[in-house]
């Protein structure tokens, strides 16, 4: 199940790196002090790339500084130039994740020969190795297959096989489950030394969960920290003088559970794993967010006492650890080393971005051909859409733009819960309008008329690259969720005319509007929790007539809503959203099963079905202030009496609600 590979380092990379090592720059303090039989070896990490190789954000069609392998690899040329000895592995989730990606599974292909863009950026870049992420499954194995055809490194992982065998060694896995390196480093008094390097990689089970529909009867899949102990051992027996685990799996609980997501901790703890890549949460490691975690020093940079790093994501740090390594008859072992977390840009006080690294060109020109044709398909139609999406009446009667996305999760999350003993529970989907005027002005709506979809309009749609996640709750706590809601609204009095309708201290992105239940919300009444969540009103009920297939939501019944991670983890401080209540972490973004759901379907037709709207309040007017685009769509609201009302402060339109 072996294979040995040479230098794995591109001619351009490694020619870059000897013309930046002839220059002036400082050698890292290992290499400086490296004795006779002793070695300096810095090992760097990317992980979840998500084919950002440019630094643009394509939704947003404009560039950023926060983002693309373009950037990484400037830090990577001054990392090669500070050290004697070096390897450049990636740890997983280069195959998809942002438009590009999908123009080249959707658009362009990939038949057999094809070059992907990410693997001809990394071959480019001189990677020596990488993992599978669980997202290099989401368009099938025959194009991943074709895909890492063309990688000049070789790709690893241990726990995804064909067909399983007694045990992970007699496993037939889709690729090796690791790779030995054989290389030679120079120690401190300029003598080359050989030495075996072995990577070994891993990726979360639940892939066969996420990606069923493609690996279902295709693959299966091991547990992780049970397929390492079974592999580590043969690689040392067959010689490796240091073992790095690639893990695409996060820093989770230091106690081991079978098939766990976020295995690291006690993978980490597999005797014989010298270093450990970590990824997949898209976090950085050595960082302060650890500081809670069993096993893990936040400042050491170590799990389990060993050297560990996670490179952030897209591109946006590299992880590097430094190893002094020392030669003792035939075999290494580690004196010391220092872990850190390298960034492509710094956010200021103000929250400005500055970039600390500009792009290298000759990455920027490998994929220059995929870069064009993802702008022309950004820019391009991918669907179309049956009625206008905007979000200038998203605050006071069921809204289209919401609509979409409550669609698109409640789609995807009941592909998702297929054949779990959550299938049978009725499913709701949460959404918020993230775009609804506010402090963002007059013309800060979404709107995309009826017709052709762009990949950027996602943008419009969903501001933000929240994942998908769904939870259990009681019709009591589903209750509970609208009032937190109905906190957007203040308490108006029965039979006055032209109140203030919009509380102005609570953010739209807090106004959730779940789909799959119909309701009513009443104004008359105060609000149950402040803007904040915090409670004010206990016994206080704006939601009243709260039913699910016509009839009355039991507080003791059972729903599973679709949400995003902010909300599920508990921003907002909603009633049955605190954390506690997750049932299913979806590795992919709101924003990308948009434009799935959108691809697939062809046409959307996201007309607001009027599933909440006011409890009447004869005799009762309000007020509230939108874009004056507005006036575009005042016929097709529903479920609420709505008439201009002249001119807002600030250049905002009036409109009138009778109640």
């Amino acid at each position: 199940m072996t294979e040995c590979y040479g230098t794995g380092i591109s001619r351009r990379a490694f020619l870059a790196g000897s013309a930046a090592g002839a220059s002036l720059i400082a050698l890292h303090p290992y290499s400086a002090s490296a004795a006779t039989n002793q070695a300096h070896l810095r090992i760097m990490e990317t992980t979840d790339l998500h084919v950002h190789v440019f630094p643009y954000d394509y939704y947003a069609d404009k560039p950023i500084d926060t983002v693309g392998l373009a950037r990484t690899a400037a830090i990577i040329s001054q990392i090669r130039a500070e050290a004697t000895n070096s390897l450049l592995v990636d740890n997983g989730d280069f195959l998809q994740g942002n438009p590009m990606g999908d123009y080249i599974a959707y658009e362009r292909g990939m038949k057999p020969g094809d070059m992907h863009p990410i693997i001809t950026a990394m071959n480019e870049v001189g990677f020596d190795a990488s993992t599978l992420g669980n997202h290099e499954f989401n368009y099938g194995l025959e194009f991943l297959m074709n895909s890492v055809a063309g990688a000049a490194f070789p790709i690893v992982s241990a726990n995804v096989a064909k067909s399983l065998g007694a045990s992970p060694r007699e496993d037939d896995t889709l690729v090796p489950p690791y790779v030995i390196l054989d290389r030679e480093v120079t120690d401190g008094a300029g003598n080359t030394h050989p030495i075996r390097v072995g990577l070994i990689g891993f990726v979360p089970p639940q892939i066969m969960n996420w990606d069923r529909r493609h690996l279902e009867g295709n693959v299966d899949t091991r547990d992780i920290v049970a397929t390492a102990e079974a592999w580590v051992p043969r690689m040392k027996e067959e010689g490796c003088d240091l073992i790095i685990a690639l893990s695409h799996s996060g820093i989770g609980p230091a106690d081991w559970t079978e098939g766990m997501e976020n295995a690291s901790v006690p993978l980490a703890r597999v005797e014989g794993i010298d270093a450990i890549m970590t990824g997949h949460s898209h976090l950085v490691f050595p960082s302060p967010a650890f500081e809670a975690y069993a096993d893990v020093d936040p400042v050491k940079g170590t799990i389990a006492g060993k050297p560990a790093v996670m490179g952030g994501f897209w591109g946006s740090h590299l992880g590097l650890i430094d190893l002094l390594l020392e030669r003792d008859a035939d075999s290494w072992r580690v004196l010391s080393f220092q872990c850190e977390a390298r960034p492509i840009y710094q956010r200021n006080e103000d929250r400005s971005i500055s970039p600390l690294v500009e792009s290298e060109q000759y990455v920027l020109d490998s994929v220059q051909t995929e870069h064009d044709a993802t702008l022309a398909y950004v820019r391009r139609g991918v669907g179309k859409t049956s009625a206008p999406l905007h979000s200038y009446f998203a605050l006071v009667a069921d809204d289209p733009s919401v609509q979409i996305v409550s669609i698109a999760q409640k789609w995807y999350i009941a592909e998702m819960l297929k054949g779990t003993e959550y299938a049978g529970l009725p499913l709701l989907s949460a959404a918020a309008p993230f775009k609804a005027g506010g402090r963002g002005g007059p013309d800060y709506y979404t709107d995309v008329p009826a017709g052709d979809v762009a990949i950027k309009n996602v943008a419009d749609l969903y501001l933000y690259p929240n994942t998908i996640r769904a939870v259990k709750v009681t019709g009591a706590q589903l209750k509970d969720w609208l009032e937190r809601s109905a906190g957007m609204f203040n308490q108006i009095t029965p039979g006055e005319a032209d109140q203030v309708l919009l509380n102005p201290d609570f953010p739209s992105y807090n106004f959730d509007v779940i789909d799959g239940v119909t309701y009513e919300i009443d104004l008359s009444q105060p609000s149950k929790y402040g803007p904040k969540g915090e409670d004010l009103n206990p016994d206080a009920n704006r939601i009243v007539n709260l039913e699910f297939e016509g009839e009355p939501v039991d507080p003791a019944a059972e729903f599973v809503i679709a949400t995003n991670n902010y909300r599920a983890s508990g921003g907002g401080d909603f009633p049955g959203a605190k954390g506690d209540t997750i049932i299913f972490e979806g590795p992919d973004t709101n924003r990308d099963i948009i434009v799935r759901y959108i691809v697939e379907q062809g046409t959307i037709n996201p007309s607001a079905d009027a599933n909440w709207r006011f409890a009447p309040m004869p005799g009762t007017s309000v007020l509230f202030d939108t874009g004056p685009k507005a006036m575009d769509y005042l016929v097709d609201v529903k479920g609420v009496k709505i008439e201009p009302a002249g001119d807002g402060p600030d250049g905002f339109a009036r409109f009138r609600i009778a109640l």
